[in-house]
Parts: C-alpha cells; sequence; structure tokens
C-alpha cells in the first residue's frame, strides 16, 4: 500500500472507530467487503457485472426496486398506473428523494431528484454516444426518448411500442437508476468514479484495485420497519483481493463481513458433500444459501442452415436427447459441487424464478439406458461411427465439463474438450462459431421472459442472445402471446409451455440452477435474501 492510501485508510478508519472517550462515535460501524473480480465502472449506465450492480445498488436508486420475494416495490416511485392498452406507464414521485451532497450543486447540497431527471437518465440509456451497457432496456421497446415526458415534477410517463408485462421487473435493474445532469454533464466518461445518486451510501474514495469507501448517507429517505431512518450502517469498506483462497482467509480472521459463494479450492474444507458446515467451521460465521437465478447450460447448435451444423451429430435430435438422458446431475452436484445447486431435471427457467414449476415442465432425469436405445434409433448403435464431438469451456468449469464429458462416454458418446478463454469463447457463441459449448445465463430481471428470450427465432446472433440458432414456430407464436397477456399467473402459464417446448426440442442441456451461497459474521443481522443475489446492506446491522 503506498504512503498516501495508507494515511487515507488510517484517517477514515479512525474517523469512524473513534476512541472510547468519544462516546458519539464510539458506535460507529464498517462493514468490510472483498470484490474479488475488481469493479470497472461506478456509474449505473454500466452496470453490467456483479460487483458493479452491487456497488451502484448502494449508490443509487430507481422507479422501483424488488423485495426479497422478487417482487416489485415502490421506491423513489410511489405508486404508478397503466394504461388498459399496457403501452403507457405513469409514476408518481415521492417529494423527498435528494441526490449526495456535490459541488456541482447550489452551495453544495444535494437537490430533489424530480421526473426530469429520469427522462435524462433513461434518454441517456438509449443515446449512442454514451455507448451504455445497458440500451437494451429499452432500445427495442420505445421510440426514441420522445417516449419518456416529465408531466410535471412528480409525473413521469413512459410510452411503448407495445405491450410488455415485464416492464416492471426490468425497471429493477441498476441500469434504471437515476442520476442527476449536472453531476454526469461536468464529468463526462469520469462519471465512472465521480459518482453521484440518492442511495444509502455516497462516494468517498475508489483506489483503484486498492480500496473503496462509502458513507451512510444521513438524508436518506427510505425508514425500517420500526420506523428508524436507514441505513444502519456508517460505512461500506470494499477491498480488491483477487485470490480467492487469501479473501478466504481475511474472511475467517474477521477483516471481511461478509463473502459471496465458496470457491472450489477450499469448498471441501467449509462444506460436506450434503452441503452442512465441517465440523472444523460450525458456529464460527453464517452460512446463508437458497435459489439463485442462474442457469449452468450446454448449449447445442441446431441451425440447419449453418455450414458448421450441416455435419454436426447434434443436428439430430435423438441424439441431443440422447445426451441430455446420459448425465447423471444429482451426483454431480453432490460430489462437484457439495450440493450448491440444484440438478436441472426441469426447464431453462431456473428454481427459484416467479412461476417456476418443476411438476409441469418436463426435463430430463438420468436414465444411461434410454441414452443408448435414442442412439440406436439415431443409427449409432453403441456410438459405432457417431463422429467425436468437441465440447468448448472456459478452465474454471474444466472438472465439471469433463465429468459430463465421463458420463457421455459411458453410453458410447465420444466427445474432445477444448479450453478456451471466457472472453474468446463468448465471442465464439456470440457468433455461432463453436457447435457444442458451456453457458450460464444469470437473470438480468426476475422474470421467466428473461430465460425463455434465449430461444425466440428474431433474438438470433448477432442481433440476440438465441446463441443455439433455436427456431420453432409454436413456441414464438405463445413468446408474442406472452407479451399480452397482463395476468402473471397465466403467462407463467405460458411460459412453462414454452419451456416444455425447448426441453423436448434439446437445443441445451440443462446441467443445475445454481444457489446462492453467502458467508456473514456472526455479529452481523438484518440482511436480505434474494435469488438475484442482489447485495443490499441498507437494513444491515453489525453489532460492536
Amino acid at each position: 500500500m503506498n504512503r498516501p492510501l495508507f494515511f487515507f485508510v488510517l484517517l477514515t478508519c479512525l474517523h469512524l472507530c473513534s476512541c472510547k472517550s468519544d462516546q458519539s462515535t464510539s458506535k460507529k460501524t464498517v462493514f468490510n467487503i472483498n470484490l474479488d473480480e475488481g469493479l470497472s465502472s461506478l456509474d449505473p449506465a454500466f452496470s453490467r457485472n456483479q460487483n458493479a450492480i452491487w456497488m451502484n445498488n448502494e449508490l443509487y436508486n430507481g422507479l422501483i426496486q424488488i423485495n426479497d420475494s422478487l417482487k416489485t416495490v415502490p421506491c423513489i416511485a410511489k405508486s404508478w398506473d397503466i394504461s388498459p392498452d399496457g403501452k403507457l406507464y405513469t409514476f408518481h414521485l415521492r417529494t423527498d428523494v435528494f441526490f449526495h451532497d456535490n459541488p456541482l450543486f447550489v452551495d453544495g447540497k444535494g437537490r430533489r431528484a424530480i421526473a426530469p431527471d429520469f427522462v435524462y437518465s433513461f434518454g441517456r440509456l438509449i443515446d449512442p454516444k454514451v455507448a451504455s451497457a445497458g440500451s437494451w432496456i429499452f432500445s427495442d421497446k420505445v421510440d426514441g426518448k420522445a417516449a419518456f415526458t416529465a408531466l410535471d415534477d412528480t409525473t413521469l410517463q413512459i410510452r411503448l411500442n407495445q405491450p410488455y408485462p415485464p416492464f416492471l421487473s426490468m425497471l429493477t435493474s441498476q441500469y434504471c437508476s437515476v442520476v442527476p445532469h449536472e453531476v454526469v454533464d461536468y464529468y463526462g466518461k469520469d462519471f465512472r468514479d465521480h459518482p453521484c445518486g440518492t442511495g444509502p451510501f455516497y462516494f468517498k474514495y475508489w483506489k483503484e484495485g486498492e480500496v473503496m469507501v462509502l458513507l451512510k448517507n444521513q438524508h436518506y429517505f427510505e425508514k425500517d420497519a420500526d420506523g428508524s431512518p436507514l441505513p444502519h450502517l456508517d460505512a461500506i469498506r470494499a477491498t480488491f483481493i483477487g485470490d480467492k483462497q487469501t479473501a478466504f482467509m481475511n474472511f475467517i480472521s474477521g477483516k471481511l463481513d461478509f463473502l459471496n459463494d465458496i470457491d472450489g479450492t477450499y469448498r471441501d474444507d467449509i462444506l460436506t458433500k450434503s452441503g452442512r458446515i465441517t465440523q472444523k467451521y460450525k458456529g464460527k460465521f453464517v452460512l446463508s444459501s437458497g435459489p439463485y437465478l442462474n442457469t449452468i447450460y450446454l448449449g447445442m447448435l441446431v441451425d440447419s442452415s449453418l455450414a458448421i451444423v450441416k455435419s454436426s451429430p447434434l443436428r439430430i435430435l435423438k441424439i441431443r436427447q440422447a445426451i441430455n438422458y446420459a448425465i447423471d446431475r444429482q451426483k454431480m452436484i453432490k460430489y462437484l459441487r457439495n450440493s450448491m445447486g440444484t440438478a436441472g431435471v426441469a426447464g431453462f427457467i431456473p428454481a427459484g424464478m416467479p412461476g417456476f414449476d418443476a411438476k409441469q415442465v418436463h426435463g430430463y432425469a438420468f436414465n444411461p439406458d434410454k441414452a443408448r436405445l435414442l442412439l440406436k434409433q439415431a443409427g449409432y448403435p453403441n456410438g459405432d461411427n457417431l463422429p467425436e464431438i468437441v465440447l468448448h469451456t472456459t478452465v474454471g468449469y474444466r472438472s465439471l465439463i469433463e465429468y459430463v464429458q465421463g458420463q457421455l462416454d459411458r453410453v458410447g458418446i465420444k466427445t474432445s474438450v477444448e479450453i478456451t478463454q471466457g472472453a474468446s469463447l463468448r465471442e465464439l457463441v456470440s457468433k455461432n462459431g463453436v457447435n457444442f459449448f458451456y453457458g450460464t445465463w444469470i437473470a438480468d430481471y426476475p422474470d421467466g421472459e428473461n430465460y425463455l428470450s434465449v430461444f425466440y427465432s428474431k433474438n438470433k446472433v448477432p442481433w440476440g442472445p438465441n446463441y443455439t440458432g433455436f427456431n420453432c414456430k409454436q413456441f414464438d407464436a405463445l413468446f408474442d402471446q406472452s407479451y399480452h397477456e397482463p395476468n402473471d399467473q397465466k403467462r407463467y402459464a405460458l411460459y412453462r409451455q414454452m419451456d416444455n417446448i425447448v426441453m423436448q426440442q434439446s437445443p441445451v442441456v440443462v446441467l443445475y440452477y445454481d444457489k446462492r451461497v453467502n458467508l456473514y459474521q456472526n455479529n452481523v443481522s438484518g440482511y436480505g435474501v434474494n435469488a438475484q443475489n442482489l447485495l443490499t446492506l441498507k437494513r444491515v446491522k453489525k453489532a460492536n
């Protein structure tokens, strides 16, 4: 640590953890976390990865937010109305929400956040000059910036080109946070490290790759259930330790209050194969786990118009189904993930998503005899004369994919595994450059439509995420119908129909639905748990 940084951190800690003689500051609490994959921006328009989403969730607010049940609830918008045709949304804003203090405001005091600020923020998202990673939120749903209108300071309207029932869920994304034009226009691209929002914490300091400090917003508008002001913590301090083993040791020694996920290098040390804390660590910290909206899968290119598919055995439905039947997902989860996951025996939509129902969506259970029968029916008894299939993955999932390779070999399906860097593999997949690939789909918003859009024919690459080239008229008709179904339960029924079609046609092998795994120190309370694994610290308390 360089000397200026050392003295800054020292002064910050002295300010937050004053000596016992000062009773007014002796109870200051600092919540320590680690962002092991770094942080690229604190501009919500670029909230494209987990660390950015987490930090921006502390700094900013949007019109609405999700609760731990993944339901949309008010935030800056206290209420809203939707027109009968489902195209016009009218939001009624609170009058007690203020931006953080900033020298660019009059007298340096944060001004009130008003409807024109959302017009500016949303228009910025779809501005090609900004090149926001979140432009997709609105780009195909509105007719330019004219779709956003402030009727007055507390009334905002958004007009869609067509009905879109998941729209409210989509607005909970951190991309849709409100920002002040004065600060953004002044800093331009440098707004990434000069953030100003309305959130429960405000930005204090960031030494990239080393440390970040956020401080309590004393003027935050939300209250806790008992009426006490939020947030309860006085500060958040984030470090950027890239080595997961080192980060874990810092957690065990009490230097970190929170740790996300359990890396494979020390998973067996913490968890038994059944997913329980080992005797070594029992009682030393809190382990919280539950559904995480993340589907781990294998994708198979099925668009027979592509040259790469014409000679691929994966073009044959029975072979794709045989691959699905050949894998013992339960065993895989137990021995490779220490039970931190749910076997993917239903559809592509993961466990934890509203509307998920494993009894009504029929995926593939382990049945090697059925796999061998399908191979025989496809003209390859025992896999004889079946060409070897190349399976592409990244180094982090090598053991998982080698397990799959062994399972396929047992029924006569020969594969070779090719290890590729993550960015390179994503590029290949996005250009239909590989026939068989490892993939993961994390929910951008808590609605099953986000997962089914992966198979909509109009979303084929390079314009969309249909990486398998799946094309089914019946699926597309149901997908279009779902846009006109405002009733959640009826729409979920349509989702399940679509998911069953995908499973029957098998352009993917659903391996498992991920689980959220969070570790907290025993003196931490009030943390929320949700299937999006969204870190929300405004209600967290830390005992001294």
